[in-house]
This record gives C-alpha cells, structure tokens and sequence, in this order.
C-alpha cells in the first residue's frame, strides 16, 4: 500500500465512525452529509479490504480488523493534533483562561482548597469549573474537553499522560463518644456498624451487594485477606456524606487519612489508625495528549505539583 496515495481524511472518518458506530451520527460529529460518509466508508472498505462495521441486530458492529486498527488511529490522530497545536507563552497574572477539573470529592476536599490558593494568589482573574467524576467521560478528556481529571484510577487509556500527586493511607474516623473508642482493635472493628464509601470512577454508579466483596474495594478486599467481613449500614458515594454521618452516629468511617484529617481539630470526633493493614491509594492526575504542550496546562501541571509537595504529610 503506498501512503502517498492515502487520502488522511479516511483516517479521521475511520476513527470517528469506530466511535459512534453509526455512520449518521458520524456524519454529524464532522459536519459532513451522511452521504459524504457513506462514502467514506465505502473508500475505506475498499482501501483495507475489510467490511469495517457490519449491520446486526444490535445495530453496526466493528470488524476484528476495525478494532485491531481503532487504538492504533486514535494514537496517530492524537499525536498529529498534539504536534500541530500552536504554543503560546502563558502570562498567569494576565490570564482569564477558566480551567476545567474533573475531581472526586476526595480530591476536592484535600487538594482543591491549596490549590484555589495559589490561584488567586498567581493567576488571579483565572477560573475553576470544578466537575465530578458522573459529569465527565474518558472521551472528554481525550478531546480536550476536559483539562484534567484527578482521582484515582484502576485502568486508563494508552493514549493519556498521568502523574501521581501523592499516595494516601487508610484511617477510622470515630465519634468521639463511641464506646469503642475503649477498647479498638480487630474484634471490635468487626463487630462495629459501617459506612462505605466508594471509589468513584467515570459515570454514573449502580446499587451495592454488601456479599460482593470483590466490588467493595480496597478496605473491605483487605479484610477478605483474613476471611473477614465487616457490616456495612450505609452505602454512600461522597466522603462528606461519610464523614458527616460518623460526626452525627456510632458508625464508623474508614477512608483515606486525608479526608479523615480534615476532622483532626474537631473534638468531637476521633481519627484513628485502622486495627487491620490496608494498601494503600494513588491519587492521579490524568490529561490528553491534545493538552500536553500547552504552555497554560504545563503551568497548571506544575502549579499542582508544588501544591501537592507542600501538602505533603
């Protein structure tokens, strides 16, 4: 196959029409006609000798070949945009520029607030769209949507840049009237009435199982190590709602030392070393390559770094 001869718009109506699976919605994604994709795809068929997408019940469905190649696309149309973007100087103290930050409420209760700092300090007429975690994609933070997203991560895109900001233990947060607070270990700890907390991802979460240890994360795959269980009364996806319920009851609360240390001058509750080892988390940034030399990212990216070092524990 000779590349000279390859019309690189196929390349961005493969990618596309890969994503939607659907040539109209394609269509409409590029501002182009449907018959202008249509064909497209035909011309792609034809150049790879492959059906590309095949019509089946369940609606268009990629070839084997289609999804060998999909990753493969994405990375070149990635690289190709990321290398023609302009770089400009960033001037902070100038600058109205609005940063768009997905962040967990786990990150925006202990990082944000440093953060927003320093902001108003240097870059003082700039902004921060702060957003969780069920407003945002992995797509838009490939396309650039999205500035950054930090939380932390099981599995991310080949395609993304990531720094670790800081790694984070584990704590149990106690009001300071329980009677456990008499005699806290192992045995107590178990015996005790729970709050869980999740680990928040992208998108919009399901119900729980309390039996399905292996979806109940990090503290509760800990004490499966010991073939314990412990008792779970609430189920919540926000650390304030977390917190807020050990403050008012005789629940306990086991979460990142962070979040727990946000109590440590509140006398009314306890933050205490958890009776069991728990691995511990990684908090991440993670950003796309389309972002990856703009001067105001690198200078957000730093910023966030520095921030995170003077916070360190």
């Amino acid at each position: 196959m000779n590349i000279s001869k390859i019309d690189l718009n196929l390349l961005v109506y493969l990618d596309v029409l890969l994503r939607e699976k659907n040539v109209t919605r394609a269509a409409n994604r590029l501002n182009i006609t449907q018959p202008a994709m249509s064909n497209g795809l035909k011309r792609l068929r034809d150049l790879l000798n492959d059906p590309i997408l095949v019509r089946t019940s369940d609606g268009m469905v990629p070839t084997e070949r289609a999804k060998e190649l999909a990753p493969v696309v994405r990375g070149i149309l990635l690289t190709l945009e990321e290398t023609l973007q302009p770089n400009k100087d960033f001037e902070p103290e100038h600058s109205h520029r609005v940063f768009r930050i997905m962040a967990s409420d786990y990150a925006a209760s202990t990082l944000i607030p440093a953060l927003l700092k320093k902001l108003r300090t240097q870059a003082p007429a700039t902004s921060l769209d702060i957003m969780t975690p069920s407003d945002v994609t992995f797509h838009d933070v490939e396309n650039g949507k999205v500035d950054m997203a930090i939380n932390r991560f099981d599995q991310l895109p080949q395609s993304f840049h990531q720094k670790t900001i800081w790694r984070d233990s584990f704590a149990c947060l106690v009001n300071s009237l329980n009677p456990i607070l008499g005699n806290f270990n192992l045995d107590s700890y178990l015996k005790a009435q729970h709050i869980w907390v999740s680990k928040t991802g992208f998108g919009v979460g399901v119900g729980m199982d309390p039996a399905d240890v292996q979806k109940l994360g990090w503290v509760d795959e800990a004490l499966a190590k010991f073939g314990k269980q412990r008792n779970i009364s609430v189920f919540t996806r926000n650390y304030h709602v977390a917190m807020h319920l050990a403050v008012e009851t005789d629940l306990i609360a086991t979460l990142p030392l962070r979040a727990a240390l946000l109590y440590q001058n509140d006398a009314t509750m306890k933050v205490l070393d958890p009776p069991f080892p728990i691995p511990s988390i990684e908090l991440k940034m993670i950003w796309s390559p389309l972002l990856h030399q703009d001067a105001s990212h690198i200078w957000l990216r730093r910023l966030i770094t520095e921030v995170a070092d003077e916070l360190h524990l």
